[in-house]
């Protein structure tokens, strides 16, 4: 068996077990990796930066008794650094470079993972898909004519292709969940305040933008999580502590748990049939771990509360334009993509009030949410409305124009017309996944789990989302679902190398 045959085949664990057996190098790995970032790079376009230099004198000096000595990573272009690497944040604004690392790079460094690349990312992490006018579109290994989510995608082809085992992702509003759901990955959104953003930023989007890791396995979900988790002295805050390892508690029988689900879309969007189907899968392999299972309603979750949601992104993406300006010495607007910009002035026309008022009331439904659901050991729920969608399909269809029309003319009139217009561009924007930001505002944490195949060949994930700060469970119960569905061990059908 080649040694690119086994990064393909093998998990992050499973590798480092075979570095530490001497039964492979991590110069093999990191030659096997890079030659597979080269042979899919056409297929996936998953990359930003190769750093083949860097992960080429890594391998030949990397300590073999770290925890994951010599596991190729990908470390995605958008919130967290890599000193001297420039990071673009899938935009056309000139890169910046950072000159030092994020906490959460140098914990990936003292684990023992060589970082090859970084992956791609949609302009400053806003879209579910990961296209982008600065780096093309990123393609689902599992049919390269979909998406594989966003605005983690890259991370998620990159694993789901074979290149590395596990890549880092971030999640603001599905970012690390919707990926996972594409393309038959675990993703784990954690609790804020889990792992550090630190020192580069406290924190993002008012606290919602929460960093992990796309991984093939729960085991190295939990693994990875147990390495990088805990806050460094510069944190503003830090979730609950665990009461053992995460890789402890996904190894463990989760005893008999109290789940609800809720199939409702908030949207009151469409919802497809594969998506219930998914959904139905989940809950029947939940059944049939020993667990209940009793269907719920959240109507405090709406539309409201997810044009709230909306805004304090909004207000968040025109505070970043204003410091990406500041940066480059000049206006970035005519740089960046048409959403974007109609997203950062719209976000320039809220006022503070009305940002803090919705933030207050996102509050405010958050501790119902979880007062509310804090009888269930976790609550089952979709992640995507639809299978992975067509490239290209998630083109706001003119909205964005019109509203920036309206900018452009902006009186009293345009004003009063500008709310229902965003509000037409959100569902035009979240019509493809309507339930993740829920996670994002409560601070919970919450996992993607792959459960389903649709006809068309393509993965179909669901999520579990937990209590605040009680990640132990969700991996519990995941590591559990993924031995009774039998899905370990499935990879994309993306030129298989022998």
């Amino acid at each position: 068996m080649s040694v690119e045959h086994t990064l393909w085949a093998q998990d992050a664990t499973g590798l480092a077990d075979l570095v530490r057996k001497g039964e492979v190098s991590p110069v093999e790995l990191t030659e096997a990796a890079i030659a597979r970032a080269e042979a899919t790079h056409p297929d996936i376009n998953a990359t930003a930066e190769p750093l083949y230099d860097a992960a080429r004198a890594r391998a030949k000096t990397v300590d073999r008794s770290l925890p994951l000595a010599g596991i190729p990573f990908a470390i995605k272009d958008l919130g967290i650094a890599i000193k001297g690497v420039p990071t673009h944040g899938g935009s056309r604004i000139p890169a910046w470079l950072a000159d030092v690392n994020s906490v959460l790079t140098d914990r990936y460094l003292a684990a023992g993972l060589i970082p090859i690349v970084t992956s791609t990312s949609p302009e400053h992490g806003l879209r579910l898909m990961t296209e982008s006018k600065a780096f093309g579109i990123t393609r689902n290994p599992w049919n390269t004519g979909h998406t594989s989510g966003g605005s983690s995608g890259g991370a998620a082809a990159l694993v789901a292709a074979g290149v590395v085992p596990v890549a880092h992702a971030s999640d603001g509003g599905g970012s690390i969940r919707v990926p996972a759901a594409c393309t038959g990955l675990v993703g784990l959104k954690t609790s804020r305040g889990r792992i550090p953003l630190t020192p580069l930023v406290s924190e993002s989007w008012y606290g919602m933008v929460v960093d992990h890791a796309l991984t093939r396995s729960v085991r190295d979900c939990a693994l990875l999580l147990d390495l990088t988790h805990g806050p460094d002295f510069l944190s503003p805050y830090a979730a609950l502590p665990p009461k053992g390892s995460f890789t402890a508690a996904a190894a463990r029988d989760p005893g008999k748990l109290r789940l609800a689900v809720y199939r409702k879309s908030p949207l009151s969007l469409p919802v497809s049939a594969e998506t219930l189907v998914a959904l139905d899968t989940a809950v029947a392999l939940a059944r049939e771990g020993g667990h209940t299972v009793e269907d719920i309603d959240l109507p405090f979750i709406g539309r409201d509360f997810l044009a709230d949601f909306a805004g304090s992104v909004a207000s968040a993406v025109a505070g970043t334009m204003r410091a990406e300006a500041l940066r480059v010495g000049r206006s970035v607007l005519g740089d960046i993509e048409r959403a974007t910009r109609v997203v950062a002035r719209f976000g320039e026309h809220l006022s503070a009030g009305e940002t803090y008022a919705g933030l207050q009331r996102l509050h405010a439904t958050s501790r119902q949410l979880i007062a509310e659901t804090a009888q269930y050991d976790a609550v089952l729920m979709p992640i995507i409305a639809h299978p992975p969608l067509a490239c290209g399909a998630m083109d706001p269809k003119g909205a964005d124009e019109l509203i920036e029309n309206l900018l452009d003319k902006l009186h009293l009139s345009a004003l009063l017309k500008l709310k229902p217009l965003f509000g037409q561009m959100m569902d035009k924007s979240l019509w493809f996944t309507h339930w993740p930001a829920i996670q994002n505002v409560s601070g919970q944490p919450s996992i993607v789990l792959p459960v389903h195949v649709t006809d068309a060949g393509l993965p179909l994930g669901i999520q579990a989302a937990g209590r605040p700060g009680d990640e132990e469970t969700l991996l519990s119960l995941a590591a559990q679902m993924e031995k009774i569905s039998g899905w370990l061990g499935r990879r994309a059908p993306l030129r298989v190398p022998s």
